[in-house]
């Protein structure tokens, strides 16, 4: 492959490369005791909260928007979840966390209401990834099930009143953008035809030529539909094709209308959805078996990786949250600017091994 990268995969995975080894560098160069870790997601937390509520307030004075939540959200869901696993932790030592967990119990709930106004498919990511992070430290901390009927039942209720508070909200403000039953009427009038367009023009490496957009200048795959931020490709002066102004709404057939099993296989072709999706189940794997051996050697007294273990844990979850959200339910949620972080996420997780080769 050459240096420059040629069209779009060339470079998400030159960018990919780059991420792993800066990330990698980092994790296992920079000290990262507990009290630094959870110092860290708490600013975080912290500052996506202002971040998003923000965002959120623009949208309902109708002054413009930036949508933070489709690019950060994993973010702030790695911070959440990393303070939540610096509690028990810190209980283990003998530190009383009362005061402490309610402050991040409240952050959370500001940041469920921020981002929940903005987008629902960022309310679905949030509520999955705190219930499998509350799960990993369940496990993690050899604590009663985070599964109990209770817990099911209140994240269930959360998320039936979150999404029908915005649609009274949308209603009662006459802003059908704030609607959960919009997306999904969207979805209903473009799905079909989007997934016969993917179904009948796809093959093992991209798409049939004349299928995307640019008719016959179509590439046959790897046409933009895949992408990182148009920006970093702008700021290296790369000529791949891009969607601009209007041209948005084609990108949006595949990037906003189907799961993102459909917009990698459209452009990638089947092969490229295969090795997607080795990757993502080798990153799960990786991140369990290398939590447990962190949690083996605190239970037998080693203090090193208390702070690594918690950002695992914190990075697992919002990558696992992700996966899911984007492979499976909204292909934005893991493209463009999300799928920079989706990259840095599975870069983080895989950084931990690191740690233990060179112990």
């Amino acid at each position: 492959m050459p240096l420059i990268a040629q069209n779009h995969l060339q470079f998400i995975i030159e960018i990919a490369l780059i991420l792993y080894a800066g990330v990698m560098f980092v994790l296992n160069i920079v000290p990262l005791s507990m009290s630094i870790v959870l110092f860290i997601s708490l600013i975080l937390c912290i500052g996506f909260t202002l971040m998003f509520g923000i965002d959120s307030t623009l949208l309902l004075l109708q002054m413009g928007h930036f949508e933070l939540t489709h690019s950060f959200g994993p973010i702030a869901l790695l911070a959440a979840v990393t303070a939540l696993a610096t509690l028990p932790i810190m209980k283990e030592s003998g530190v009383k966390t009362d005061s402490l967990k309610r402050f991040v119990v409240l952050l959370i709930i500001l940041i469920t209401i921020a981002g929940g106004l903005m987008h629902r498919s960022f309310l679905l990511l949030w509520l999955l990834g705190l219930l499998l992070g509350y799960f990993i430290i369940s496990k993690s901390f050899r604590q009663k099930s985070v599964f109990t009927l209770k817990k099911v039942l209140l994240f269930a209720v959360i998320g039936i009143a979150g999404f029908g508070s915005l649609e009274l909200l949308s209603r009662f403000l006459e802003m059908p953008v704030l609607s959960p039953f919009l997306r999904i009427f969207r979805i209903e009038a473009f799905a079909d035809p989007s997934i016969s367009m993917v179904l009948k023009n796809s093959n093992l490496l991209g798409h049939e030529h004349g299928a995307c957009y640019w008719a016959d200048q179509c590439l046959n795959g790897t046409d933009g539909y895949i992408t990182l931020p148009m920006s970093l490709i702008i700021s290296f002066g790369l000529p791949f094709p891009l969607f601009y102004g209007i041209l948005v709404t084609k990108k949006d057939v595949i990037d906003y209308m189907l799961p993102g099993i459909f917009g990698y296989t459209f452009d990638f072709g089947y092969l490229g959805l295969i090795v997607l999706l080795i990757w993502c189940m080798a990153t799960f794997y990786l991140g369990f078996r290398i939590l447990t051996v962190y949690r083996d050697k605190r239970e037998n007294g080693d203090k090193r990786f208390l702070g690594r273990e918690a950002i695992l844990i914190g990075s697992l979850s919002a990558f696992i949250a992700q996966s899911i959200v984007g492979l499976f339910l909204m292909n934005r949620s893991i493209n463009g600017t999300a799928l920079l972080t989706f990259l840095f996420l599975g870069a983080l997780i895989g950084a931990h091994i690191m740690s233990l080769k060179t112990e």
